[in-house]
C-alpha cells in the first residue's frame, strides 16, 4: 500500500481524490496550503504527492523542489486547474513525474496515478544494497551535492555515457574519475584527453597511435590514447574545444569504438567507457552551429550537472577543513584554526572561480598567516574582504540611504553591473509599491496578481521598506 499526500484547497477535490485513492487500495491524508503541506512532508513519509498550484498562500511550483528534496523523495504529480506552457516546464524541471490539468473527471488523474505507484514498487525492487561510494577530494553534503552522488552512484554501476556539466573550477575531472573508481572498470586505466589542447598535427597519433615510419621521427610504434583506455574509462575534457573536424572524427569511433592507427592497414578495437565534461552550454553551442548534434546525443545519455560554490555555501566550512589540512600537511606545518568571521566573510563572496579558487583563496591565507595559529578574516585576499564590507553595508543601511535611492554625480560613473543592480532595485520598489495599491493590502491578491509565493512577497517588502497589513 503506497501513502499519498494530498494538497490543495479546494476540499471537495481533496474529498473526492482521496475516495480515489482508497479506492486503489491506498492511505491519503490532506492538507489545504503550502505550509500545512510541507509540515506534513516532516512528519510522514509519502510516496506521492498530488500538488495544486494555486494555494491560498502561494504557489505549489514554489514547494516542487522542497517536497522532492524531503526524505522519503516522493513523487510529485502537479494538478492545475488554468494550465501553461512556463508552468509545465518549470514543474518538469524541478523534478515533477506529470503536470495535468484538472478536469470535471477525476477518473483524469488515476492512471498517471497508477503508473508512478508502479514506478515506485519497481525502483524498490531494483534499489541495490547500499555502498559506500569512493569520493576522493570530493567535499560536501548540501542538498545539491547529495543529489549529484546519486547521479554518480548511477553512473558508477551502469555503462552508459556520461556527459559532465558545471563551470569552471566545480570539479568535473574529480566526478569522471570517481564514477571510474567506483566502477566494475576501477583496475583498468583512466584516461585523459584534453581537448582544449589536441595538437593538429599531431592529434591522430596521440589519439590512434601510430605505426613505426607512419612519419618522420616515428621510428616506433605507439599506443594511442583510444588503445590505453581499452577496457578501462576514456575522458573527454572540456569537448565542447573540439574543433569541427575532429567532432567527426570522434563520432564514428564513439559509434564503432574501432579504428586505424596512423600508418597502419588493420582497424583495432578498443571497448572503452566514455565520460565527457565542458563549460559550456552544449545545446546553445548545438543551436549556433558549433557542435555536432549528433555527437551530443552520444555523449549525454546521462547528465550529471555540478553546482557552482555559490550555490551551496553550506559547504563551504567542510571544504575549508579538508583543504586547509591537506595544504598544512604538504607544507609540513600544524594545522591552523579558524575564527568564526573567517567563515562569515567567505560566505559572502560569491566565487565565480568557485572550489578552485576557494582552494587557491587557502592557500594564500594559509601563506598570509605564516607561523600564526588562528586564520583571521585579515589573512584573506583584499577583494574578498571588500566584498564582504560592501555586503555588510548594504544590509545595515537605512532604506532612506540605500543605493537605489543615491544618483552618481554627473561627471561619474559606476561599473556596469552596479549600476544595473541598482536599476532592478528601482524597478523592484516601483513595482511593489503599485502592487500594493493596486490590491489594497490584500496578500492573497497580491500573491496571484505578482505570481509570487507569499514568504517571497514579505521578503520584498521588507527589503524596500513597505508593509501590507490587511490579509
Amino acid at each position: 500500500m503506497s501513502r499519498i499526500l494530498i494538497i490543495d484547497d479546494d476540499k471537495s477535490i481533496s474529498k473526492m481524490l482521496s475516495n480515489l485513492v482508497g479506492q486503489m487500495g491506498h492511505e491519503a491524508t490532506s492538507r489545504h496550503t503550502l505550509a500545512t503541506g510541507l509540515d506534513e512532508m516532516v512528519v510522514g513519509a509519502y510516496d506521492v504527492v498530488l500538488l495544486d498550484v494555486q494555494l491560498p498562500d502561494g504557489s505549489g511550483l514554489d514547494i516542487l523542489p522542497q517536497i522532492r528534496k524531503s526524505p522519503s523523495n516522493p513523487e510529485v504529480i502537479i494538478m492545475t486547474g488554468y494550465g501553461s506552457v512556463d508552468g509545465a516546464e518549470i514543474a518538469i524541471k524541478n523534478g515533477a513525474w506529470d503536470y495535468i490539468q484538472k478536469t470535471d473527471s477525476p477518473q483524469k488523474i488515476i492512471l498517471p496515478l497508477k503508473r508512478v505507484i508502479q514506478y515506485r514498487n519497481e525502483v524498490q525492487k531494483a534499489r541495490p544494497a547500499a555502498v559506500a561510494l569512493k569520493l576522493e577530494g570530493i567535499i560536501g553534503n548540501s542538498s545539491p551535492m547529495r543529489a549529484c552522488f546519486n547521479l554518480l552512484a548511477q553512473a558508477a554501476s551502469g555503462m552508459a555515457n556520461v556527459l559532465l556539466s558545471g563551470e569552471t573550477g566545480t570539479g568535473k575531472e574529480l566526478f569522471a574519475r570517481a564514477i571510474h573508481e567506483n566502477s566494475e572498470r576501477c583496475r583498468r586505466n583512466f584516461v585523459v584527453v584534453d581537448c582544449a589542447a589536441l595538437p593538429e598535427t599531431l592529434v591522430e597519433s596521440l589519439l590512434f597511435g601510430h605505426k613505426k615510419g607512419a612519419y618522420t621521427g616515428a621510428d616506433a610504434s605507439r599506443d594511442g590514447l583510444m588503445t590505453q583506455a581499452d577496457g578501462g574509462t576514456l575522458f573527454l575534457d572540456e569537448v565542447g574545444e573540439l574543433p569541427a573536424q575532429l567532432q567527426k572524427v570522434f563520432l564514428r569511433v564513439l559509434q564503432e569504438h574501432r579504428f586505424r592507427p596512423v600508418g597502419g592497414k588493420k582497424e583495432i578495437q578498443s571497448e572503452f567507457r566514455l565520460i565527457a565534461a565542458s563549460n559550456k552550454d552544449l545545446d546553445t553551442m548545438v543551436a549556433n552551429d558549433l557542435f555536432r548534434s549528433d555527437l551530443l546525443y552520444r555523449l549525454k545519455t546521462l547528465t550529471i550537472t555540478l553546482p557552482p560554490l555559490r550555490k551551496r555555501l553550506e559547504d563551504i566550512v567542510q571544504l575549508v577543513l579538508y583543504h586547509s589540512a591537506r595544504l598544512c600537511r604538504r607544507q609540513g606545518v600544524a594545522t591552523k584554526g579558524y575564527s568564526p568571521e573567517f567563515f562569515e566573510t567567505l560566505s559572502e563572496y560569491t566565487w565565480p572561480g568557485n572550489v578552485r579558487e576557494l582552494i587557491n583563496t587557502i592557500e594564500m591565507s594559509l601563506s598570509a598567516a605564516g607561523p600564526e595559529q588562528m586564520l583571521f578574516p585579515r589573512h584573506l585576499p583584499d577583494h574578498i574582504r571588500i566584498k564582504a564590507a560592501q555586503t555588510s553595508l548594504m544590509q545595515n543601511q537605512p532604506v532612506g540611504l540605500k543605493p537605489e535611492n543615491i544618483s552618481p554625480p554627473s561627471d561619474t560613473l559606476p561599473l556596469f553591473k552596479d549600476y544595473k543592480k541598482l536599476a532592478v532595485q528601482k524597478a523592484e520598489k516601483a513595482y511593489m509599491e503599485k502592487l500594493k495599491t493596486l490590491c489594497a493590502g490584500n496578500v492573497r491578491d497580491a500573491c496571484r496578481t505578482s505570481g509570487l509565493s507569499r514568504s517571497r512577497l514579505y521578503d520584498l517588502l521588507k527589503c524596500h521598506g513597505l508593509s501590507i497589513q490587511n490579509d
